[in-house]
């Protein structure tokens, strides 16, 4: 399946009242779609879908978005513009919907509702099953067949499908893709309304109401954070792209041997209930954000925040030990901040859209339950990997025989980064007995 150039779904699909090519003045009636086939000089103005690849710009990206009419977000001017909202707020007073909300609609798809599910489905040549499927993964709730969706969706969806049929993804990883997407962009497009455009949109003069600021704030801020999002993407994509090329084997691509950590507040629930709810945000805030910021300077990767606690990987045991000694050290030199714990395992995990599952997942979490305040605890493995890697000694006297002999043969002793004391064996519920080890920070003055 080819991307009509176009983006428009001006195929004409012969079908019963209601259906697609029947409702008046949508974009597969057949008037319509002559017209623009005489704008492109197509010869044959059908289904989209038929087009060969020739009808696509060689010079045209992928991510290219079609510019839809009418388009409300201000290459419009004049009547134009005008005609186009008088339709917005037609439809908000026959949908008992805000005209406010409807116009921002507009305004961040760059489109007008011009299609119900049935429809956009059809246009965009796949089954309405599996459109649902792909909305509902992009976290869209089902609306029946009301006229809500636009241009945007069709070609979404012949996007995903288009991927499907060429063999690029299988039905089921598209599916993953579109979940992926929108769980992410979920979360963000939250954070952005509650704590950035929030405060952005308070009234700037005494007597102008939100609804004024609004509208043009938005419009000034859309194209430059949609540009940021897209470069950063790119960029973890990249990151993500050179780990994967890295991987030893396939199976390693999947399966993989990290340092996993956690980090939790200490006393978290006490605080919830003898602090105010602005304040409890601001805490949790500082947490994520001095946790993002250490965990992305040493080398980790942020795997996921809940509120308080944040988890974390590494491919390297001894980034993942300096990341949770820096987190302790930067938590206790803060007055604000409760204290801190963190566990760490090292092992095989399974990593399925960014996030980490497996027993070594499940022991950082218990290690970070019984390790003491403002302390590190780790199982055997990591304490293991940290000596191999020769930034811990096995032991003080291990340290002491090394040292002695480098001074016998003229050579410097080793520079352990780290010092591992065994703690007393203990069973863990669903993991059996397990001998945690405390790290610690090993100084200069350690150094036999």
């Amino acid at each position: 399946m080819t991307v009509d150039d176009t983006g428009s779904g001006t195929g004409a699909h012969p079908a019963p009242d209601g259906e697609p090519g029947r409702t008046a003045g949508s974009a597969t009636d057949p008037a319509p779609a002559a017209a623009d086939a005489d704008l492109r000089g197509d010869e044959d103005a059908g289904d989209p879908r038929e087009r060969s690849d020739a009808n696509v710009r060689p010079d045209r990206n992928l991510s290219d978005t079609p510019s839809p009419p009418p388009d409300p977000r201000g290459r419009l001017d004049g009547q134009g513009r005008l005609d186009a909202q008088n339709r917005l707020d037609e439809q908000a007073a026959d949908s008992g919907e805000d005209p406010l909300a409807l116009r921002l609609e507009g305004l961040i798809l760059g489109a007008e509702r011009r299609y119900t599910p049935f429809q956009a489905a059809r246009s965009a040549g796949v089954s309405m099953e599996l459109a649902s499927r792909f909305w509902r993964a992009m976290g869209f709730a089902d609306i029946g067949q009301a006229k809500a969706l636009t241009e945007a969706d069709v070609l979404a969806l012949r996007r995903l499908a288009g991927l499907v049929e060429a063999g690029l993804l299988s039905e089921a990883m598209a599916v993953q893709v579109a979940r992926s997407t929108g769980q992410t962009t979920a979360r963000l497009a939250e954070w952005q309304i509650d704590s950035f455009l929030e405060g952005l949109t308070e009234p700037p003069e005494p007597g102008m109401t939100r609804t004024e600021v609004t509208y043009p704030l938005i419009e000034l801020l859309l194209p430059e954070l949609e540009e940021f999002i897209v470069y950063v993407w790119r960029r973890q994509l990249a990151a993500a792209t050179g780990r994967v090329v890295q991987a030893g084997d396939d199976e390693e691509m999947v399966d993989r041997r990290l340092a996993v950590g956690f980090a939790d507040l200490v006393g978290f629930t006490r605080l919830t209930r003898r602090m105010e709810e602005e304040e409890l945000g601001e805490l949790v805030e500082a947490f994520e954000t001095t946790a993002a910021d250490l965990v992305a300077a040493h080398g980790g990767r942020l795997i996921k925040t809940l509120g308080d606690e944040v988890l974390y990987s590494a491919d390297d045991a001894g980034v993942a030990a300096e990341i949770a000694l820096r987190l302790i050290e930067t938590m206790a030199n803060d007055e604000t901040m409760p204290e801190l714990r963190v566990g760490i395992a090292f092992g095989t995990v399974t990593t399925r859209m960014g996030d980490v599952f497996g027993t070594t997942v499940n022991l950082a979490s218990r290690l970070t339950s019984i390790a003491p305040r403002d302390a590190v605890l780790v199982d055997g493995a990591f304490a293991e990997e940290l000596v191999r890697t020769q930034d811990a000694p096995a032991s003080e006297a291990e340290a002491a025989e090394a040292a002695a002999t480098a001074e016998k043969e003229g050579e410097e002793p080793p520079a352990y980064r780290f010092a591992l004391q065994p703690m007393w064996q203990r069973p863990v519920r669903g993991l059996g007995v397990i001998e945690p080890w405390l790290l610690a920070r090993r100084e200069l003055s350690d150094t036999p």
